[in-house]
């Protein structure tokens, strides 16, 4: 609960993805805004990395862990991301693989299911259309946790929705007090009509083969369209593999990663037919990627489970992996040369939203508002009030980018005086709203003749008021500053109630995501009944098992009760035959060492051990 810094006299709750880009600001304090530079350099060795981990959950075969992660990096929807330039679905499709790789535990131990909270809480402060598909796939691991008996494992998992439950509570009541509770769904941060698949029979089709626009990454700009239309069978062998889990022997898995991505393509189909966020006066549809990065996570989880279990002809195996990495890599071309291709948004943009003076003036100690008039080529006007030196990401507000009215104190009114005839004391009524400056923008992207008639009025009425002064004509646009010094504190004050009200709030969210943090450290205890259980989630019964992978394990286990332990026999041998992912797998009642273990015999085929790691 705070002062927004996107308009005047506006309080209300900060969106949680505000917390997201503060703690990414933290890993580069000289300079906070550097970090998104570095977030794009490493964002592909990030997803790599990522997809690796994840893939621990799936597989044990390191060849297919690697598959895992380029095929996580070349994703066309994280692709198409980065070259657009959307921060929000590039953290989001960075952070689904390690929420999964936690959250397929979480019912084993506390420390899981804190990062498992904390995983989920940042997810959805990037993607809130994510929720409803997290949501649904929490209700189906909390059903089948119960339907095992795993009463302590439900109890873990009723945890991990508690941080993102304290962090939208703020938003969701100020929503719902306005009657609009679909805002919710609206993307968080700077919100731009860029290129995205819309919700018609050619946007669908794009989004069904996994591209969130109509440009499929890259390819129709780079090749004539009856050619480029073939792209998308690229993604054909993965998809082939992962329609095979539903048949593997681990088809339990299988099924419920297929589940994962019908939940996320679904999420995207519905994505683009919803419209709650406005720029410049111009709907903005729900950015379809995120559903599209959940949907490729359970896609890419089947296509493991296909090659792990039900392809066994080693040559076949490494063969159908080939195949499909590569088909990866050419749908990839378009998007990995775009920017030594100036087919990219990206560019080395300036250090303000707002001209140079306007900054150096706002540097200082005092809070400096300026009004941004924005002639549109339909022949309205975007007005916005900007605090201190730029318009910055973590400024921004869904209360502002999905309002249906003005909210805070309505400036709309005086921006048109201040282009009418009307004669008026307009530094008075400027200075009454701590605003200073005013500038006149022109429309990026190509100015149509109603925004260039318009533009050039408002240049010419303003220059005719008294007590502002035409500062110059700058690459943001024309700038006024008031004659005399506006003389008030600054934007709107919090009354002694709504300081009480914060302070409540914001502590409550930092008790909850303190005990996350505090939930996640690993202890002694947990970290050796960790390397007693496998990693691989969702095994076959008939599958190969060694564990514990050391004989001190079992024998501190057999003393202790560790994390995750069962109540009562009845409770253990339910532990012992669960088997569905993204749940659990099937624990041999008598684990032996692979030191200790007897050889086997020749008419038998030696199992296979399996590394196990720690789930925290």
């Amino acid at each position: 609960m705070g002062v927004r810094g996107t308009a005047v006299d506006l309080i209300g709750p900060a969106d949680p993805f505000a917390a997201v880009v503060a703690v990414l600001g933290t890993l580069w304090p000289g300079a906070p805004s550097f970090a998104m530079v570095l977030l794009w350099v490493l964002a592909l060795p990030l997803a790599v990395l990522g997809g690796w981990f994840a893939a621990t959950r799936v597989t044990d075969r390191s060849g297919l862990r690697i598959f895992a992660g380029v095929a996580w990096a070349l994703a066309p929807t994280f692709l198409t991301a980065l070259v657009d330039g959307r921060p929000t679905a590039v953290l989001v499709h960075l952070l689904l693989p390690w929420l999964f790789h936690s959250a397929v535990v979480a019912h084993r131990s506390w420390g899981a299911a804190g990062s498992a909270s904390l995983l989920l809480a940042a997810v959805s402060a990037c993607a809130p259309s994510l929720v409803p598909a997290l949501v649904l796939l929490w209700v189906v691991a909390m059903g089948i946790v119960l339907g095992t008996a795993q009463f302590r494992g439900a109890a873990r998992l009723l945890w991990v929705p508690v941080p993102t439950a304290a962090l939208f509570a703020p938003l969701v009541f100020w929503q719902l007090a306005h009657g609009t509770p679909l805002a919710l769904l609206g993307d968080p941060g700077s919100i731009w009509v860029g290129p995205q698949a819309a919700a018609d029979t050619a946007g669908r089709l794009a989004l069904a083969t996994g591209f969130p626009t109509t440009d499929l990454a890259g390819w129709m700009s780079l090749l004539p369209a009856p050619i480029a239309a073939w792209a998308p069978l690229l993604c054909a062998p993965i998809a082939l593999l992962a329609l095979g889990a539903a048949v593997a022997p681990r088809w339990r898995a299988g099924i419920t990663l297929l589940v994962v991505a019908l939940a996320g393509l679904a999420t995207a189909f519905l994505a683009v037919g919803i419209t709650v966020s406005f720029a410049q006066g111009i709907g903005v549809a729900i950015w379809p990627g995120a559903g599209l990065s959940l949907a490729w996570a359970g896609l890419v989880g089947a296509a493991l489970v296909t090659l792990d279990t039900a392809i066994t002809l080693p040559r076949l195996r490494a063969l159908a992996t080939v195949v499909a990495a590569v088909a990866l890599g050419i749908c990839a071309v378009p998007a990995l040369t775009a920017f030594h291709t100036e087919r990219s948004v990206l560019a080395n943009g300036p250090e303000s939203t707002l001209p140079a003076y306007v900054a150096a003036q706002a540097a200082g100690d005092r809070d400096i508002a300026t009004l941004v008039l924005t002639p549109q080529n339909d022949g309205g006007l975007a007005v916005e009030a900007v605090w201190g030196a730029s318009e910055t990401l973590g400024s921004q507000s869904t209360m502002i980018s999905t309002a249906v009215e003005p909210q805070g104190a309505d400036i709309s009114t005086l921006a048109v005086d201040l282009l009418s005839a009307r004669d008026f004391d307009a530094p008075g009524e400027l200075a009454a709203a701590g605003i200073s400056y005013v500038l006149v923008a022109q429309i990026p992207g190509g100015e149509a003749d109603k925004a260039r008639t318009l533009r050039t009025a408002a240049i010419a009425s303003i220059d005719q008021r008294p007590g502002l002064v035409h500062a110059g004509t700058t690459d943001r646009g024309v700038l006024w500053r008031l004659e005399a010094d506006v003389d008030v504190a600054g934007p709107a004050s919090l009354t002694n109630a709504q300081q009480g009200t914060a302070r409540l709030v914001i502590t409550i969210q930092l008790m909850a995501v303190l005990a996350a943090l505090l939930l996640s450290i690993p202890t002694r205890a947990s970290r050796r009944a960790a390397r007693a259980r496998s990693r691989i989630v969702g095994r076959a019964p008939d599958e190969p098992l060694v564990l514990p992978r050391h004989a001190e394990d079992r024998a501190t286990l057999d003393e202790e009760a560790p994390v995750g332990a069962v109540d009562d026999p009845q409770d253990e041998a339910a532990l012992n035959d669960e088997a569905l992912a993204p749940i659990a797998e099937p624990v041999d009642e008598e684990p032996s060492d692979p030191e200790e273990s007897s050889p086997p015999s020749d008419d038998v085929d030696e199992p296979k051990p399996t590394t196990v790691e720690d789930d925290r």
